[in-house]
């Protein structure tokens, strides 16, 4: 392997949880979570020829994009996968707890539009709001408001048995 290459896989390795779980939160069964993550470390790889610096802003923006797009493609051809199989390999990952509070967040979550869960996405993950901005191409104060809309939203699921 050439250098490149050699920085490709520490990239890899350092962010691979990171990538695993933004595929796994737009995918519906592990075969999905598969070729999403496939098809972020290629986008990646396009990519980081060209890159100067890698933030871990970047590998969120390359996956989140990644996962955006080919959600919408699959939802011309939608294929039908048990949403049970995806959310346990999440939280084995993650190395939470099973429990079912967790299982009904993440079916939630998943619930959501693809731009609204990534933005959830990021928040979880300990994002400030002008990070969240940056990486998703919005204003902090935007970010802040659709935060706020997407909070009363999975509210209101609850209110409504959801």
């Amino acid at each position: 392997m050439d250098q490149k290459e050699n920085e490709f896989a520490d990239l890899v390795k350092q962010y691979k949880s990171t990538i695993y779980t933004v595929c796994a939160m737009f995918a519906d069964c592990d075969e999905d979570t598969n070729d999403l993550v496939q098809e972020a470390l290629i986008n990646m790889w396009r990519g980081f020829a060209d890159l100067q610096e890698v933030s871990k802003a970047w590998v969120w923006r390359v996956t989140m994009n990644s996962c955006i797009t080919i959600d919408r493609k699959r939802k011309k051809h939608k294929s039908e996968c048990p949403l049970t199989t995806i959310h346990e390999n999440v939280l084995s990952e993650q190395g939470r707890k099973t429990n079912p509070q967790v299982k009904m967040l993440y079916d939630r979550i998943h619930s959501l539009n693809p731009f609204d869960r990534a933005i959830v996405l990021l928040w979880l993950e300990g994002m400030s709001y002008e990070e969240i901005g940056q990486i998703i191409g919005i204003t902090t104060k935007n970010v802040s408001v659709k935060l706020f809309r997407i909070k009363e939203q999975l509210k209101n699921q609850n209110k409504n048995g959801k």
